[in-house]
Formats: C-alpha cells, sequence, structure tokens
C-alpha cells in the first residue's frame, strides 16, 4: 500500500497516512481532529531491483565504444601486391 502525504490547513502539520489506492482521500486531521485535511502531490519512492534495468546493468559500465586490447604487438598491415609483366 501507498503512503499519501496530507498537509492540514487548520494546524499547518503535515502527515503521512497509509491506504490503498482504491480508498476515499482523508479528511481528519490525526494532530487537530478537524475535517481540514488535503492530500498533497509528491514523488513516488520506489526503485527497481533486479536484473534488466539501469542501475545494475548500465551504470557502472564503461561508455567506451573501443574494446580494450591487451596485445603490446603492433597489427600486421598487408599491401596489395603489385603485377609486373
Amino acid at each position: 500500500m501507498p503512503l499519501y502525504e496530507y498537509h492540514c490547513t487548520a494546524c499547518n502539520k503535515d502527515t503521512e497516512i497509509l491506504q490503498k489506492m482504491s480508498d476515499e482521500p482523508e479528511k481528519t486531521c490525526p494532530h487537530c481532529h478537524k475535517d481540514t485535511l488535503t492530500k498533497q502531490i509528491s514523488a513516488a519512492g520506489f526503485q527497481l531491483k533486479g536484473t534488466g534495468w539501469y542501475v545494475t546493468d548500465f551504470k557502472n559500465k564503461p561508455t567506451s565504444a573501443k574494446p580494450e586490447t591487451t596485445s603490446t604487438e603492433k597489427p600486421v598491415t598487408t599491401k596489395p601486391s603489385e603485377k609486373t609483366d
């Protein structure tokens, strides 16, 4: 169940209430017991875990497109052979 943030306009206190998404918004303040609660808009606080998500699969990997070489030898280049008649 998600936590919803409420603000009381009578006592000016904020509170979080755990309730189902299908529940009606709360109206009565748990601090001053007046019907002056208003539901606040807030950011969702969740994190996707497991494989397949940015944090676990891509966040710490290097972004270089070049593969690293471990060999110290230079690559061999060949020139096309010339025909002599």
